[in-house]
């Protein structure tokens, strides 16, 4: 593929491939001077066609004038204004570090995980990185999804129960993992066409690759009974992990809005069955999600299966990444599947018995290891509903609520190059051409009535807010269906914020988009919104093929500028 954009910023390449250009060193730290001193006499001002605010893209309380690498890291200013800054450096440390299995305050991570720390699904707290290879490791940001398909190529199908619904390649001994990672098969392939028609070859001559992955987990690399292909056909998808910038503001959005969104696109649009009523015009009961009694409308994650950031995205991964127990989840993420395989595992119970320390020990014969071993692993309830688990918490409630503070509390860069005329003209076509539509820019966040578990509440302690703050973050925070060649499991998937992705590059070293990391820039990713007729984003995708390429340029340096 040979794509070639018009000019990025050089300070931003000097940020990301300093190192090889210090034979021009003087000359190229003059140009960059020159550009960000231009800059800086236009940034808070309305420039063109873009308002004073919208070089604020989180609004005052939630933006970082920090543009360089390492900024998807910053505080947002609520932070400092609400004197939660040492909680804030503490919550990071448990999002970065690794855990183990019996070192306070980062212990867990077993006796099965996905992986060792947050930060490896989320290199440079960005999203996660095309890999060749699945391998429960650094900088791969995938999830694994194993489901039963309801007919063969379908993207929809329950999860298998046999695997956790995240599920693990990691074990620690003696125990193997519930998915054998070296057999798992993850190949890239070339797409020939698009089954919409739309030619893979712009009108002036320029040409773009798309690719797309297939992946096949066979039968022994389950370490389960039964394994999942006792009960049913499977079929398997990656999803890759979303940048965790900015989500405190996302969850700041009020549902009512959000509700209002619904309802201007709902006379134009399928929307999904299990989110809204049509016949009502209102939320399908199914859009609820009830944590401590209190009902919000899901909204986090690609299937919008959380409804709140307290209880959804980071604090559910703190604990089934990691598998790291606490108060309010004092049990592990297995499944009965898997204790089951691991009791009649010979090697495990061979190395229990050799060791009497062992929590699985028991009386020391077979029989009894392979009881404690089904019970152990498990998955308990709440309320210990046997007599094997009564585990002590891992995490305490006062470290849960510094995480907290730092996933909340996480910024959004500021926007860059407002005032040039390109970014200009980019942000106008993406507007024609439908762009906009799903890729709403801008959201008020009002009172910010967040929720929040009894872990914290009932400790009277506090996360940043984000009251009456104007945002852009670019999504409609509605689920569409865009119908890709192997998609994303379950159809309908959360349009995606765009705010923050052009510095992807200098703080990750990948740019890679959409829910799986196949699209390698933003023209693959434009592209693949039209590979079938059915999709949501056909006609824009249509109309953006048409375009000149100045004028794909200039959409693509938008792209990179907020």
């Amino acid at each position: 593929m040979n794509i070639q954009f018009k000019t990025v910023p050089l300070y931003l390449l000097t940020a990301a491939f300093g190192f090889t250009l210090t034979a021009c060193h003087d000359d190229d730290d003059d140009v960059k001077s020159e550009e960000t001193s231009i800059e800086a006499n236009y940034i808070g001002k309305a420039v063109g066609n873009f308002s004073a605010e919208e070089w604020y893209p989180g609004g005052e309380l939630g933006t970082t004038d920090n543009v360089s690498a390492g900024c998807y890291e910053d505080e947002a200013p609520a932070v400092t204004q609400m004197g939660l800054l040492e909680a804030f450096n503490k919550g990071e440390a448990f999002f970065e570090r690794n855990y183990n299995t019996n070192t306070p305050p980062f212990n867990g991570l077993g006796p099965a995980a996905v992986r060792k720390s947050c930060l490896d699904c989320h290199p440079a707290y960005g999203h996660g990185k095309r890999v060749d290879r699945y391998t429960a490791s650094w900088g791969n940001g995938y999830l694994l999804v194993v489901y039963h398909p309801t007919s063969p190529g379908s993207d929809d199908g329950p999860y298998v129960a046999e695997v956790t619904g995240m599920p693990q390649t990691i074990g620690t001994s003696p125990f193997l993992a519930p998915i054998d990672e070296d057999q798992i098969e993850l190949e890239w392939k070339k797409l020939t066409s698009m089954e919409s028609g739309i030619p893979m070859q712009f009108e002036d001559g320029e040409t773009y690759e798309l690719i797309y992955p297939d992946l096949y987990i066979p039968k022994s690399a389950f370490n389960t009974n039964p394994t999942p292909y006792d009960t049913g056909d499977v079929a398997f998808r990656l999803e890759s992990t979303i940048g965790i910038i900015g989500t405190g503001l996302i969850d700041a959005i009020p549902d009512d809005s959000i509700k209002a969104q619904y309802q201007r696109e709902a006379p134009y649009v399928d929307l999904n069955p299990a989110m809204w009523d049509k016949n009502a015009n209102d939320w399908a009961p199914t859009a609820m999600y009830t944590a401590n009694g209190v009902n919000r409308i899901k909204k986090f994650t690609y299937a919008c299966t959380r409804g709140s950031l307290q209880d959804g995205a980071g604090a559910n991964a703190i604990w089934n990444i990691t598998n790291v127990s606490r108060s309010d989840r004092p049990y592990l993420y297995s499944t009965n599947a898997w204790a089951q395989k691991m009791s009649e595992t010979p090697s495990v119970i061979a190395a229990i018995k050799a060791n009497p320390l062992s929590p699985y020990y028991a009386d020391g014969t077979d029989e009894g290891i392979a009881a404690a071993v089904k019970g152990l692993l498990s998955p308990g309830t709440n309320q210990f509903d046997n007599e094997w688990h009564n585990f002590e918490p891992e995490m305490s409630d006062n470290n849960f609520w510094a995480f907290m503070v730092w996933h909340r509390g996480l910024s959004i860069p500021r926007a860059r190059n407002l005032n040039d005329p390109e970014v200009q003209r980019g942000k106008q076509v993406f507007t024609e051409i439908g762009c906009a539509t799903c890729h709403r820019p801008k959201w008020q966040t009002t009172t910010d009535d967040y929720w929040a578990p009894a872990i914290i509440t009932s400790n009277h302690l506090a996360l940043p807010r984000y009251q009456n703050q104007t945002i852009y973050p670019y999504t409609d925070m509605v689920q569409h269906r865009l119908f890709m060649k192997n998609g994303i499991h379950g159809s309908w998937c959360r349009t995606t914020p765009l705010w923050g992705r052009g510095l992807s590059k200098i703080n990750t070293g990948a740019e890679d988009r959409l829910h799986d990391c196949r699209a390698r820039n933003e023209i693959e990713a434009i592209m693949w919104h039209g590979y079938s007729k059915k999709s949501d984003a056909y006609d824009s995708t249509l109309k953006f093929y048409h375009l000149s390429k100045s004028d794909r340029d200039a959409v693509v340096k938008f792209l990179r500028s907020i």
